[in-house]
Formats: C-alpha cells, sequence, structure tokens
C-alpha cells in the first residue's frame, strides 16, 4: 500500500534552477528506503519536502493519498518522526522530558507520557536510569539512540532519517545500524534514510534510491542496484565498494548450501557461523586455502558454503 507518493514534483530555489525535477515516485507502506547519491543531488530536500519543511513549486506529494496541501502541517509533522545528524536534544530537559516532548505538545496525560519513555528506553537499547540524566551526560551514540526514541513517541507511521548516524566514530555507527535494522523489522515502520555512505545504504535499505542532479536515477533492491545496474552512472557510482558492501551485509545462513545432520561430510574440518558475513566467509576460505566450510547455527551444522553458492545466489538474482 503506498503511504508517500510524489506526482512529478520540482524545487528550485533560483527560477527554473531545479533542484529536485519532475520526481515521480512511490514508497510503500513498512519500507525501509535509502536515499544515496553524490552531496547537492537533492536527498535531503526530498526528504525535507515529505514534512513540509520545504515547500515545493510544482507537482504534488502524497502522503496516505491526500495532498500535503491538504494537511495541517503542525498535525503532518507530530505524526512523522524526524531525526537528523546533529541531533539538538534540548539541554535544559532530562531524557524524559526529551522523549516524550511532543506527546506533551499533544497534552498525553504525564503517566502515559512516562511509561511511553520507559517502553522507548528500552526499545533503543538504554537503562532506565538515563531517563533522569540530561543530555550533556551522554555519548553521541547515546544521544542518537534518545532522538530515535523521541522520533518514535507519538508512534508515527513515516520516519525520516538525514544521515542521523554521520557524526559517531564507525563502531558506535555499526552498532547503531544493526539495531536501527532490527528496530524496522519489529515495528515495521515506513523508514525514509538520507546517506552518502553506500554500504549504510546496502546494510538498511529493503529499496534503495540513487539520486543525482534532482532526479531518480535508478532505484531498487540492492541486488537490483549492484547486480544489474540500467545505466552507467548508477554502475560507477556502486562499482566495487556496492559489490563488497552487499557481500559484508549477506550472512553466510542465507546463502549455504543447507544439508541434514547426517549427511555432513567429515572431510570438512573447518567451520564458520551462520551469522557471519559472506565476505568474511571469503576471507576464511582464503585464509585456510580450502573450498567449503561447515556452517555453524544453534543446533550444529546446518549446512556448507562456498564460492559456488555465492554464484547461485547471484545467478538467480535474489
Amino acid at each position: 500500500m503506498e503511504i508517500i507518493r510524489f506526482r512529478n514534483v520540482s524545487k528550485a530555489y533560483i527560477l527554473e534552477d531545479w533542484v529536485i525535477h519532475q520526481l515521480d515516485f512511490s514508497i510503500e507502506k513498512g519500507e525501509f528506503v535509502t536515499l544515496i547519491g553524490p552531496s547537492g543531488c537533492g536527498k535531503t530536500t526530498m526528504l525535507k519536502m515529505i514534512n513540509g519543511l520545504i515547500p515545493f513549486d510544482r507537482g504534488d506529494i502524497l502522503i496516505n493519498g491526500q495532498s500535503i496541501r491538504e494537511w495541517d502541517m503542525i498535525r503532518l509533522r507530530r505524526q512523522i518522526g524526524y531525526v537528523i545528524q546533529q541531533i539538538a536534544l534540548f539541554p535544559h530537559m532530562t531524557i524524559e522530558k526529551n522523549i516524550s516532548y511532543v506527546l506533551d505538545l499533544l497534552k498525553v496525560e504525564r503517566e502515559t507520557q512516562r511509561k511511553r519513555s520507559e517502553e522507548l528506553i528500552d526499545l533503543v537499547g538504554l537503562e532506565r536510569s538515563y531517563l533522569k540524566r540530561y543530555p550533556r551526560e551522554l555519548s553521541g551514540g547515546q544521544k542518537q539512540r534518545v532522538g530515535v526514541a523521541r522520533a518514535l513517541a507519538a508512534d508515527p507511521e513515516i520516519v525520516l532519517m538525514d544521515e542521523p548516524f554521520g557524526a559517531v566514530d564507525d563502531i558506535t555507527r555499526k552498532i547503531l545500524q544493526k539495531e536501527m535494522k532490527q528496530l524496522h523489522k519489529m515495528l515495521e515502520k515506513t523508514i525514509v534514510f538520507v546517506t552518502h555512505d553506500i554500504e549504510e545504504a546496502i546494510h538498511l535499505g529493503t529499496k534503495m534510491v540513487l539520486m543525482d542532479q534532482g532526479e531518480i536515477v535508478q532505484a531498487g533492491t540492492k541486488e537490483e542496484m549492484v547486480f544489474s545496474p540500467n545505466n552507467e552512472f548508477t554502475k560507477r557510482f556502486l562499482e566495487s565498494k556496492g559489490f563488497n558492501a552487499y557481500l559484508g551485509q549477506l550472512t553466510i545462513k542465507e546463502v549455504c548450501t543447507l544439508v541434514k545432520q547426517k549427511k555432513v561430510s567429515d572431510e570438512i574440518i573447518e567451520t564458520i557461523d551462520g551469522d557471519a558475513s559472506v565476505l568474511e566467509g571469503i576471507r576464511r576460505l582464503i585464509e585456510k586455502g580450502v573450498k567449503h566450510l561447515n556452517v555453524i547455527g544453534n543446533n550444529g551444522i546446518i549446512g556448507r558454503f562456498s564460492l559456488e553458492d555465492i554464484k547461485e545466489k547471484i545467478k538467480k538474482g535474489e
């Protein structure tokens, strides 16, 4: 079901100098859409037009089938979660007050606000004791978690995220990416996520949208984008980094040949965890100088992994 629809939308800050040009695109309910492209291609402008922070000049944007022009902007923005890189928590408010800020604006009862804040702090993986702290007492990664919690407070259908993990270190970023992916699977929100990082876009998105000069160059699944680029720009933009990123987010258990325990060959002595990435599996094959690895799951050996398994998956276009 369509939740966001762009109908030939154009935007110019200077007359006829289009930042967004004839954008015709839809986002389905529950999708995790990652927007990528070079700097200045229109990613953030597209994101901000969804909740009316930036007006458009031509065309129309529909949210749940209703033109954005017909929405009350305050009501619309309160129903759309928004997370940015510089999370901008209110420094004079406790974390609890920061999380429940929108609920307070909506005049939700205090006890309900408190319970919702506790639910959300649990959801983003922080101790409830953090609710009594202030933003200055938190690390960058912890602030980002609070920002996500605040965006989810009013239980929005749509969450917009503008490079939310760009200001944290690489280790924290990977942890936040993993948690965000789990949250999406758990809550089934529609997420539109701007990033300049190809690996992040591939790891998180159920759909990727590549933009250039205000237009969508190609949109599709990560498999379509990496293995079936329909133009030279997509091919050049992703190149080997896209392929490596794809293998880095794909798990061994997703591609291995499943076997029954009694049919496992004793000749294969090297093993790898089924939750490890395919890229790690390739490294292990090379490191050990073997053609196959036994794949370990919760109940012992679940399959065998080889380069042929990867080829088969790519050939099928899965």
